[in-house]
């Protein structure tokens, strides 16, 4: 009896966190709507997560890491950047949108803070948040740090790193985590050396985990550069961060 009574609140947590769900939220920019998605064990106090997806907007790969992240304790908010109406229908016009994000990241790092500041309201810890990113979204990571804006880190994967040379370098005060693919063909060299650069000159608490034998959505299972092993490794490394920054 005394054994049972030990394991039954440990399995009453598995499977409160296996039922986790994601629930939907929508906010505003001005006139434009916005949906993101949550988890459903938003509490006051808790540490959160802010997910941004990869360049067709939210997609099964976020998804999935937000119930994870429940799972590991965090409220996860996946970040509706694009808005209703304005969602990719294929990789052509993903492209194309997310190049104009890229180009104009003054409005990509606004994006962002709506969805932040909307995460914030949600009676999360606002002294213990951090922000994930995918392919786009891990381009949109490294923005949210050179916004300066208020997390606690950032965890860019497979995201791009290239940066206008004549963009001004401003002093980044959140730590980052680049979780690089070695094969990734849409970063150059000359993209991950001037990126180092960056982030020395920034004076960032920073670091890059190279994962070998692995193309750009090395991630994703739906790609087909989906490698098994090196995704749990990074998902493994960041779990790893997540922790020194949140717990």
């Amino acid at each position: 009896m005394r054994s049972f009574l030990i394991l039954a609140p440990l399995l009453l947590f598995s499977i409160i966190m296996h039922a986790q769900k994601l629930k939907p939220i929508v906010y505003q920019d001005g006139s434009q709507k916005l949906q993101g998605m949550m988890t459903d064990n938003a509490a006051k106090h808790k540490a959160a997560v802010l997910i941004l997806p990869a360049w067709k907007g939210i997609d099964k790969e976020a998804e999935q890491a937000a119930l994870d992240l429940a799972k590991e304790g965090y409220v996860a908010f996946i970040a509706d950047i694009y808005g209703e109406g304005n969602v990719p229908k294929d990789n052509t016009e993903a492209s194309r949108i997310a190049t104009q994000y890229k180009t104009d990241f003054l409005a990509y790092q606004h994006r962002i803070s709506i969805a932040l500041e909307t995460l914030k309201k949600q009676g999360v810890d606002p002294q213990k948040i951090a922000v994930i990113g995918y392919c786009f979204g891990g381009t949109g990571a490294l923005e949210a740090a050179r916004a300066g804006l208020p997390v606690q880190g950032v965890i860019s994967i497979h995201g791009g790193l290239a940066r206008p040379g004549e963009r001004p370098v401003k002093e980044i005060k959140t730590k980052v985590l680049v979780e690089h693919p070695a094969a990734d063909k849409s970063v150059s060299k000359e993209d991950y050396e001037n990126f180092m650069l960056e982030m020395n000159t920034a004076k960032a608490d920073w670091q890059i985990i190279t994962y070998a034998h692995c193309g750009h959505t090395f991630t994703n299972p739906e790609s087909p550069d989906y490698n098994a092993l090196m995704a749990q490794r990074a998902w493994a490394h960041t779990l790893l961060f997540l922790k020194e920054l949140l717990k």
